[in-house]
Order: structure tokens, then C-alpha cells, then sequence
């Protein structure tokens, strides 16, 4: 039996898609037994939605103001406090994880798979290098102890469970460190889904000529219900905010359908969008790169074909 400890990503209220599909991965382990590791300032409510995904055996939390912000400096002292008894610790591969199970590793002096993409073993899994251009299959030790972060564009989203797993309530007995601490925060709001869990994602690239520009994108994906993403290049021209670039040094994304106007396809833009289930392609080059993993292409202008495209999607609806 393989014992797994997932830890949930949360914003205090609401847990995060991506912890479902790190279930779903570690379901892939032969004999899985999975918890889920809730590390809030008020776990409840979302130890309730975490003990609603199915394949979850468990749910632990550990409660301290110093979790209200998820700080990964002083959240994985109190993740590997809990982490003892278990052969795998999993992450999602978000920001969020990125920042903290490399800390956990270190901690605990385990080997870290980055990106696991899919299970093979419980020691053996495959994971993308060279952005997505090869596949490796990496092997850990029998007896060493796994952490990992886990690919959530690899995985559909665990499902919900018939009868919800038992909460337990852990007492912290880690000693947090004080050097790191919450100062602010800033970030875009915005009514539209969000990025990285949406299930229709517009998307612009330096074609667009301006931040201005972007507006067009932004009343079509009203239209549509979708989330707004950019190219690394129109993020670095100053067309769109950072927090919404798709690609491998941005977010890795797996939506139901995926539209870029304007976007070449660099390799490094294909990576982070390579796991849609269709991509539709804009782009006045015929020679773009990202026809040939577009499974509809469109060689025009763009500032032609998006507001005919408005005008369709507005009488569907």
C-alpha cells in the first residue's frame, strides 16, 4: 500500500481545481491511500469540499492564523511535521506548489519529480523536459520517500465522492519560522473565470499592437464565458499583465477549447497549451507555427475575424 499525502491548495474558502486532479494522479498508484493535508487559518469549509473528491480516504487539517496566507516558507514545516508516515507527497505544479514542495524536499531529504505527467509505479512516473518536446521516465528508489509536483494539465479532475471522508483535526506541533512574513498582496480582479481552470480560454499575442487592442479579446470572452490569456510577447510589449501569459515560464493550461489571435506558436507558448482538447488559430501568417497543432486554423486579421466572431457568438446566445 502506497500512503499519500496531498497537499490542498485553497484561497480560505474555496479549494482549488487542481488539488481534485492531484488526487485523481495519485489514484494511479497502485494501492493508493490518500489524505488530504488542509493548512488554513479556518479549515473548515474547505476540508468539507476536499472530503467530497473521490479516492480521498481522509482528510487532516492544521489550523494556525500563520496559514492564512500561504506562505511556502512557513507552511512546509508544518506539511513535513505531518508527512512522516508516508511514502508520496504530492503538489499541483501552480505557483502555489512550485514555491512550496521543493521546500518540503529539502526538509525532508527526499527526491522531487517536477511536472509528473503520469504513474506508471509507485516509483516510476513520466515527466516533460525540454518543454514538452520529450518525455522521461524517471524511477525513485523502493524505500526513499516521493514528493512531487504534479502536472494538473495531465489530469482530468477527480470526481465527487458517494460519501464524503472522514475530517480529523491535527495539532500543529511544528515550530514556524518568523523571517517570513505576509506583507501584501495585489493582483487583478476580474469577473471572468479564471486562467488556469477555465474551460474556454481567448488568448492574444503581440498582434494585437497595444494594450487598447486587448479590449476586443476582452469583450468576446464576456460573450463567451472564457478567461483571457496572452503570449509571453505581448506580456513583455506591455499588452497584457503578467499574471495572464500562457506558455512555459507562464501558465500550462488545459481547457475544453483554446483560441489564439495573433499568436505565432513559439515552442515555448505550444508547451503551456499543448494538453487543450481543441485549439482554433487566428494568425495572418499561413506559415504560423501554431497551424500545425491547430485543430482549426484561420489564416485572416484578426481584427476582422473577432468582432464577426462576437457577432456569431452573440446571436447563440
Amino acid at each position: 500500500m502506497s500512503k499519500i499525502l496531498v497537499i490542498a491548495e485553497h484561497d480560505g474558502s474555496k479549494l482549488n481545481p487542481a488539488t481534485a486532479k492531484c488526487v485523481a494522479c495519485a489514484s494511479a498508484i497502485p494501492g493508493a491511500d490518500i489524505t488530504v493535508l488542509v493548512l488554513a487559518g479556518s479549515a473548515g469549509a474547505v476540508a468539507a469540499q476536499a472530503a467530497s473528491i473521490a479516492g480521498v480516504k481522509r482528510v487532516v487539517t492544521l489550523e494556525s492564523p500563520a496559514f492564512t496566507q500561504a506562505l511556502a516558507a512557513v507552511i512546509a514545516p508544518a506539511v513535513v511535521s505531518v508527512a512522516g508516515d508516508y511514502s508520496h507527497v504530492f503538489g499541483p505544479s501552480t505557483t502555489f506548489g512550485k514555491d512550496l514542495m521543493p521546500r518540503i524536499a529539502a526538509l525532508l531529504g527526499a527526491p522531487q519529480i517536477s511536472d509528473l505527467m503520469a504513474v506508471e509505479s509507485a516509483t516510476r512516473f513520466k515527466r516533460p523536459i525540454y518543454a514538452g518536446n520529450a518525455i522521461v521516465t524517471v524511477e525513485c528508489e523502493a524505500d526513499s520517500k516521493v514528493v512531487a509536483t504534479v502536472r494538473t494539465a495531465s489530469f482530468e479532475a477527480a470526481g465527487a465522492a458517494s460519501a464524503a471522508a472522514p475530517i480529523e483535526a491535527l495539532q500543529l506541533t511544528a515550530e514556524l519560522p518568523t523571517h517570513t512574513r505576509f506583507v501584501s498582496v495585489t493582483a487583478a480582479r476580474s469577473d471572468r473565470p479564471d486562467l488556469q481552470t477555465a474551460a474556454r480560454v481567448v488568448s492574444g499575442g503581440r498582434a494585437l499592437g497595444s494594450a487598447d487592442n486587448f479590449k476586443i479579446l476582452y469583450s468576446l470572452a464576456d460573450k463567451m464565458g472564457a478567461a483571457v490569456g496572452a503570449s509571453r510577447a505581448a506580456v513583455d510589449a506591455g499588452y497584457a499583465a503578467n499574471e495572464m501569459q500562457v506558455g512555459q515560464t507562464g501558465k500550462i493550461i488545459a481547457p475544453e477549447l483554446y483560441m489564439a489571435f495573433g499568436i505565432s506558436g513559439a515552442i515555448q507558448h505550444l508547451t503551456g497549451i499543448k494538453d487543450a482538447r481543441t485549439i482554433v488559430a487566428v494568425n495572418k501568417d499561413p506559415e504560423a507555427p501554431i497551424f500545425e497543432v491547430a485543430d482549426f486554423g484561420l489564416v485572416g486579421d484578426l481584427f476582422q475575424v473577432v468582432p464577426e466572431l462576437e457577432k456569431l457568438v452573440g446571436q447563440k446566445a
